[in-house]
């Protein structure tokens, strides 16, 4: 496993193991064949009610507590400093753990400045080791980090090789921000990655698939991956990426795959907030 160090210093897994859309029955079972392939990374939210499998599941799988890291998002329905505290220790109840190793608010909209003052809190209190956001694209991000006294750790948008999130790399640069991708082999609205032609004649210089060169790609970048499947073998395919590196010629050539830099929901559009605030606010 490789590395990236957060700016207070805690070190984060670059691959970890997502759990979107996995249902809370079939969660525990998921994220126990993740940590028996060697995922130490678990990516939930309170959105996905599915934190209890995701705490069950490590509480069972006897790996030493300080050897997970485990990622959670307040949702905009708990947005707000009295609510979002609430919803945290609700969160450490359900994962079954004293402390959050990332805390990330989900959405852009709603209190998000109240939600950052109780983070900031759970994060001094020790509730949580780091915090950051999660669907911030460029403007909003710099707004929002411009602002707060703890600057985001980690900003976590949609990112692979179809999108590939140049530019706020700058931004994100400004504040020491790290990049963690949700739907690394493509996500909503991107289709194609895992069958890239370019990608597995790249793969087959070091006998390797067109998926796991797209994870190669993004951990290799020091952006934070975390791929999701149900399926045990696939598991262990996207987490064997560690054994090869991508050339310079591999970089340069993948990087004119990109085709929707900021990708493929745009965060920003006022029916898309509106939804949000309307149906979860």
């Amino acid at each position: 496993m490789e590395y990236i160090k957060l700016y207070n210093g805690v070190q984060m897994p670059t691959l970890g193991y997502g759990v979107f859309m996995v249902s809370p029955d079939e969660c525990e079972r998921c994220v126990a064949d993740a940590l028996n392939v060697g995922y130490r990374l678990i990516d939930t939210a309170q959105a996905y009610q599915n934190e209890e499998g995701v705490g069950s599941a490590c509480r069972k799988s006897g790996i030493a507590r300080e050897d997970l890291f485990i990622v959670t998002k307040v949702w905009i329905a708990n947005a707000g400093e009295e609510k979002a505290a609430k919803s945290i220790d609700e969160s450490l109840r359900k994962l079954q753990t004293e402390y959050i190793d990332l805390l990330l608010i989900h959405q852009a909209y709603g209190d998000v400045f109240g939600t950052w003052r109780a983070m900031e809190r759970a994060y001094r209190d020790g509730k949580v080791r780091a915090i950051g956001v999660s669907n911030f694209q460029a403007g909003r991000f710099f707004d929002f980090a411009h602002y707060v006294d703890v600057k985001p750790m980690v900003n976590q948008l949609q990112c692979n090789t179809l999108i590939q999130q140049t530019g706020i790399e700058a931004i994100h640069a400004e504040f020491g921000t790290k990049m963690m991708a949700w739907g690394p082999l493509g996500g909503q609205g991107v289709d194609g990655i895992v069958k890239s032609e370019a990608l597995a004649a790249i793969g087959a210089k070091y006998h390797k698939s067109a998926a796991q060169v797209a994870l190669r790609w993004l951990t290799q970048r020091g952006i934070v991956a975390i791929p999701k499947s149900s399926h045990k073998e696939r598991m262990v395919q996207n987490f064997e990426i560690f054994d090869f590196s991508l050339s310079d010629a591999d970089v340069a050539q993948i990087a004119q795959m990109n085709q929707h830099d900021t990708g493929t929901i745009n965060f920003s559009d006022p029916q898309f907030v509106k939804y949000l605030i309307e149906t979860y606010g």
